[in-house]
């Protein structure tokens, strides 16, 4: 029928919608849900093997179902006996929302349509994982008392089997660095144990790998159903990424300091090759206040948060660390920096808990799917496991110092802000206060640079009874960069904060932080909403008191490329007020020349 969903959805249909904003439009078609999928849980390690629920579509069990992500991976789906329809997350190389399709008529059509969130392996929470016991141990396995038994549990009740296999997996990265034929790989090497209950516990006595298999050093592990063939695209639970040191062969063993004393020199001559990255990195903020206030650039690293307990593995003497948003421009470089408790930047030639660069940026980066973009592996690959062969299985951290220096904070900048509060207060990029009544919608600031919008709505404050208040203030604010994906923030009917993407609601309760098309979006458990552009420009929106309080941070290359209620960011206190045929009117205007100018 012309008024159905199936295969429609996102979709103006001539008599009813498919598009996410029918629901508060009111004109869905009425099969909107049926077609359009609510998934629960939505978001998922990008190793993949999760199961999800997909809601309000019942189906007979007799269905075969075969769901397909990005229109090519296909995993098979399953209809429980109560008739709800599940579907199995994919091994995928990248995070953010991958599009997919569910066939219920094993792959003749696929008229239903939702989306997945794959997320970074570590942002996944610890229950979904199985956990390797004493994780330093199993990195350790082999080095000078580091042995005996390995143990490794999990939740049994996430895989419905009495029976489990547990498989062993490794990654690399083939091909040329840096051309077009650089591939990156999750492959299964081999199955550890075979067909052991599953009751959420196994230790075992590690021995070398067979054969060739001894020579893969980074890898997880896989839980899976022994039921199914080695390997496969279905529910599992994996462990976290970790260098296979208890799976290394006798060479190792008999010498570890040897083996990764050679490891680490092969690496070293590697390096020597390849392109230098460091001269297009971002260089650090030179103070932990100013890493936390650069939200637009820096994020915390989570390896080192001093909001949780300051535990810094790798970076002995570190209080915080962040790294930097953004990959670099050519090479997808990444750059970290951490601080001690003074707050002074800890550079590697003074202390092993230094600032360390990084080849592969930890997060990843877009496009993914190919070196050194993959998130996470990618750096695990070029700057962890070198990090084991030559600071911690051997005495050579100066050779990999020596290639991944600290950068200091000379060439750093602060970023300018500009900020609206209250019954909105304004306070320009060059610092000139200035208060604005008007009501509506306003360009807060835009840029010729990156095409950067960020409009606000101001309106009056509504007391719970509904009537309205003399207070004016911010009540939402949309924001967009070149061709990026939208983001509105706005209070909904209850007060509640409310994030639109390409206005459709956004959901904090799995994921704080989503990579998304051309930004960065994050929430922390108060919501504080920071959104951080590819141009490194950031947006901090909170709520208080029922308005909005917004800030908008830009980096130092937006002089003279801004315009808008947040003035023209110059240094010149004397042009804030610039209407877009470039005349200025006093920055001692009277409100009625401040309102057009607002206006205009």
């Amino acid at each position: 029928a012309q008024d159905s969903c199936s295969h429609q959805c996102g979709e103006l249909l001539g008599t009813c919608s498919c598009q996410v904003t029918c629901q508060s439009l009111g004109n869905c078609c009425p099969d909107y849900k049926e077609f359009c999928l609510q998934i629960s849980p939505y978001s998922g390690s990008l190793m993949g093997g999760k199961d999800f629920l997909i809601e309000n579509t019942a189906l007979n069990d007799s269905s075969v179902l075969i769901c397909r992500f990005k229109q090519k991976i296909k995993t098979s789906g399953y209809v429980d006996k109560d008739g709800n329809a599940h579907c199995i997350s994919p091994l995928l190389y990248e995070t953010g929302f991958i599009p997919f399709e569910v066939s219920t008529d094993d792959g003749l059509t696929f008229p239903y349509s939702g989306t997945w969130l794959s997320v970074h392996h570590s942002k996944v929470s610890d229950g979904e994982k199985c956990t390797l016991v004493n994780e330093t141990k199993w990195q350790y396995y082999g080095t000078p008392n580091t042995d005996g038994n390995l143990t490794l549990t999990w939740t049994h009740q996430t895989l419905a089997e009495t029976h489990i296999n547990i498989e062993v997996w490794g990654y690399q990265e083939t091909g040329d660095s840096y051309s077009e034929k650089w591939l990156a790989e999750w492959k299964y090497l081999y199955t550890l144990a075979r067909e052991i209950p599953n009751t959420g516990k196994f230790s075992f006595i590690p021995v070398p790998a067979k054969g060739s298999y001894s020579a893969w050093d980074f890898g997880i592990l896989r839980i899976a159903s022994s039921s199914y063939s080695d390997g496969q695209n279905i529910q599992s639970i994996w462990s976290s990424e970790h260098a296979l040191a208890w799976h290394l062969g006798k060479d190792f063993r008999n010498d570890p300091n040897e083996w990764a004393t050679a490891k680490c020199i092969e690496w070293d001559r590697k390096e020597e090759k390849l392109p230098n990255f460091m001269e297009e990195i971002i260089d650090c903020p030179c103070t932990l206040a100013q890493a936390r206030a650069d939200t637009g650039r820096f994020h915390t690293d989570y390896g080192c948060d001093i909001e949780k307990g300051s535990v810094c593995t790798y970076h002995p003497g570190a209080v915080h660390c962040v790294r930097a948003v953004q990959a670099s421009p050519q090479y997808a470089a990444g750059q970290q920096c951490c601080y001690d408790a003074t707050g002074t930047q800890i550079l590697t030639h003074d202390s092993t808990g230094g600032s360390t660069p990084d080849r592969g940026h930890d997060w990843g980066s877009p496009p993914f799917m190919k070196p050194p973009r993959i998130p996470g592996f990618s750096h695990w690959l070029y700057d962890v496991i070198s990090f084991y062969y030559c600071c911690l299985w051997s005495d050579n951290c100066h050779i990999y110092m020596k290639k991944r220096p600290s950068s200091d904070c000379r060439t750093y900048r602060p970023p300018r802000a500009a900020s609206a509060f209250g019954d909105p207060h304004f306070i320009t990029f060059d610092g000139l206060n200035f208060t604005f009544k008007g009501q509506g919608e306003y360009t807060l600031v835009e840029s010729d640079l990156s095409s950067l919008r960020v409009q606000g709505r101001t309106q009056q404050a509504h007391f719970p009874n509904g009537t309205g208040a003399q207070v004016t203030g911010l009540s939402a604010v949309a924001m967009q960069e070149n061709n990026s994906d939208v983001i509105e923030v706005r209070y909904s009917e209850d007060l509640n904060l409310e994030v639109l993407l390409n206005q459709k609601a956004v959901s904090f309760s799995e994921q704080r932080w989503m990579d998304l098309k051309g930004l960065f979006l994050h929430s922390t458990a108060d919501q504080n909403i920071t959104v951080m552009f590819s141009s490194g420009s950031g947006v901090e929106i909170r709520g208080s008191g029922g308005f909005l309080t917004l800030t908008v941070l830009l980096p130092e290359k937006f002089m003279n490329h801004t315009q808008g209620l947040f003035g023209v960011m110059n240094g010149n206190i004397e042009d804030e007020y610039t209407f877009r045929n470039k005349t200025t009117v006093s920055v001692h205007a009277s409100p009625q020349q401040l309102f057009e100018f607002g206006a205009n």
